[in-house]
């Protein structure tokens, strides 16, 4: 088979898994906000020189069947509110306090919307209809709406004001602005809920749009045949002009939610949380029963939308989180020194101390080894930085404020998924990414939790998750009413938007996987139940219930397999070395360092003790026995 290339971009650190149908080859490289295309060539051009001898980019395109992508340029934007202006044009004044009933909805309103609404009366007469539309837009963009939304009573409202609006401004001309319909954009009955979603959608477009295409230009000047695919927060990947830039968003964590369910299948684990530990955040996802936790309706920045979103919470915590003091405590983000500057140990100037400075001079990062030596670490910036800014503030020598830093990082952790242990001695953590390796125990114990997987694709977990990504769109609408033929006239509707849809994606519906579910939703949008449909059947509906069609197409693309979690004999592991790790303020102790990659399955060892992956570092702490499983991912048991 040709090559499968998955790369998760993030904002310190972009990684790239690339698949043959038998071995990965992974590595990482720095994020490039200045351009984040750059980054992009940049890894495929480090992974096309680990596959074959030196740098051959050419090559690695020239037998890549198709490239997913994911990344966090949509969260960083609107975490940063950077992108446009958006204008709101509707028929109600009241959709204003609708709109801003909690506070981060009124935060969010304030920073994407604030005073930039109109109010118009879509059975108006039409001299005075069309008067008032131009007069809106022109005074909305004057305002400085780049974007803008128009959300009225129902979808046959929103079309006349839509033929209004293509005459006035026509999309050739210079004068045009970008405007979209909610109802067109999402059937959602919830006035709140649409609107936000499309208010969400136009902010994050332009940004996403800009690189996207940025980057498929630069693979057509390589003469890529195969479009760039955009991995969405669904689990599937589409072609960026098939692309919702709403559904990016927090698309990484679901490839390592989805490569989470891989580790729980492999082992028969009951429940796994997903502790994601990149440069900014940690992302905590739960998979039980081998099922990924969904919401019906998701949420963003705490904001309700319209469409499914994986239950993902993100916590201000990673491996270039600020660690400071505040009022005479330690405190540990959400700030993050990214990777511009980075941390003080990257020297790239940066002044903050972070979790990786702190394990830098407690022993457990080896400065030579750090990415697989692709980045040196300078011991010295990083002693000065923590001095300065923690230490001499609190009193306490350099030695007492590493303790207290990293105990600081382990509580800050072990906060970020306590609310999702429901039985400590029924989960396991799955940690990955280049921080959660290093903390994983830690962070643990405090929460009674014996038992941590760290997969031996911990590094690049979330890019490896996205292999089990098929090419597909889903889409939702509801049925005016609850009779066969208007259940029918809606699947034929969703049925053909999907033929042309996976036509335009290179695939004939024919040999897609097609799978229309009946979906009946209470009033306050929980789901009251879902059936699989077959055309003709009549959706049961009792006062005060909707019912929707849902439809999936899919073109399967080859998955890679996990192994097994089959028992091994165990045997002792094998140092290759030692490295004086702080246990105290006053004590350093010489702690055996392991290479995972070297390890036979059923190696076991005996805690404190220093695991290196390829590019990661897992701190075993004392009472702690790993583990090499058949497959050679490091199991971690608290034994105390």
């Amino acid at each position: 088979m040709k090559r499968l290339i998955n790369i998760d971009n993030g904002g310190t650190l972009t990684d790239i898994c690339v698949w043959d149908g038998k071995d990965f080859t992974y590595t990482k490289t720095l994020t490039t906000p200045f351009d984040l295309s750059q980054c992009l060539f940049d890894g495929m051009t480090k992974a096309s020189a680990e596959i074959f001898g030196e740098k051959n980019l050419e090559a690695l395109l020239h037998s890549t069947q198709h490239i997913r992508y994911s990344t966090t340029q949509g969260t960083n934007a609107l975490v940063e509110r950077k992108g446009p202006r958006i204008g709101l044009i509707t028929d109600d004044p009241a959709v204003v306090n609708e709109l801003r009933q909690t506070e981060a909805e009124a935060s969010l309103f304030d920073d994407l919307i604030g005073t930039r609404v109109a109010v118009v009366d879509p059975h108006a007469d039409d001299e005075a209809l069309n008067r008032d539309l131009v007069q809106h837009v022109n005074a909305l963009t004057t305002a400085g709406a780049a974007r803008i939304v128009v959300a009225v009573g129902s979808g046959d409202e929103e079309r006349k004001l839509r033929k209004i609006l293509l005459r006035k401004f026509p999309r050739h001309l210079l004068g045009s602005v970008p405007i979209l319909y909610s109802w067109e954009f999402t059937a959602d009955p919830v006035r709140s809920r649409r609107i936000w979603s499309g208010v969400i959608n136009s902010f994050l477009h332009p940004t996403i749009e800009r690189f996207l295409y940025n980057a498929e230009d630069r693979l057509r000047a390589h003469r890529v045949k195969n479009p760039l695919l955009i991995y969405r927060n669904d689990g599937a990947s589409s072609r960026v002009a098939k692309a919702v830039a709403l559904k990016t968003y927090s698309s990484g964590p679901r490839g390592g939610l989805e490569g989470t369910r891989a580790l729980a299948q492999a082992y028969g684990l009951k429940h796994v949380l997903m502790i994601d530990v990149g440069g900014t955040t940690t992302d905590v996802g739960s998979v039980k029963d081998a099922q990924i936790a969904v919401d019906r309706r998701g949420s963003i920045e705490g904001v309700p939308i319209s469409f499914p979103m994986s239950s993902v919470h993100s916590a201000g915590i990673g491996g270039s989180s600020i660690i400071a003091v505040t009022d005479g405590e330690i405190t540990v983000g959400p700030e993050s020194v990214g990777a511009a500057p980075g941390p003080a140990c990257f020297g790239f100037g940066g002044k903050s101390a972070t979790i990786t400075d702190v394990n830098l001079l407690l022993g457990v990062l080896d400065p030579g080894t750090y990415l697989n030596g692709d980045v040196s670490l300078d011991a010295e910036r990083s002693k000065a930085v923590i001095t300065s800014t923690v230490a001499e503030p609190l009193g306490i020598t350099l030695e007492e404020a590493l303790v207290r830093m990293e105990a600081a990082y382990f509580a800050r952790m072990a906060e970020a998924f306590a609310p999702m242990i429901e039985n400590p001695a029924e989960t396991t953590i799955a940690a990955f990414g280049g921080a959660g390796p290093m903390s994983a125990c830690g962070a643990a114990r405090l929460n009674g939790v014996k038992s941590v997987l760290i997969p031996k694709l911990a590094a690049v977990f979330s890019a490896f998750g996205i292999s089990f990504s098929d090419i597909g769109h889903n889409y939702e609408l509801g049925i005016p009413e609850p009779t066969a033929e208007s259940a029918k006239q809606v699947y034929d509707t969703l049925l053909a938007r999907a033929e042309r849809d996976i036509f335009q994606e290179g695939y004939e519906l024919a040999s897609c996987h097609v799978v229309s579910n009946l979906l009946i939703e209470e009033a306050d949008g929980s789901r009251a139940f879902e059936q699989p449909y077959t055309p003709g059947d009549v959706p049961q509906v009792k006062d005060g219930q909707q019912a929707f069609l849902t439809l999936s197409v899919t073109a399967e693309l080859p998955h890679a397999s996990l192994g097994s979690g089959a028992a091994v004999t165990p045997t002792p592991a094998v140092p290759n070395g030692t490295r004086r790790v702080r246990s105290s303020a006053t004590q350093v102790d010489e702690v055996p360092v392991y290479s995972l990659v070297d390890q036979a399955p059923g190696a076991t060892a005996q805690g404190p003790a220093i695991v290196e992956g390829p590019f990661f570092t897992a701190r075993v702490l004392e009472g702690w026995k790993l583990d090499v499983t058949a497959s050679g991912d490091l199991m971690l048991t608290d034994t105390h």
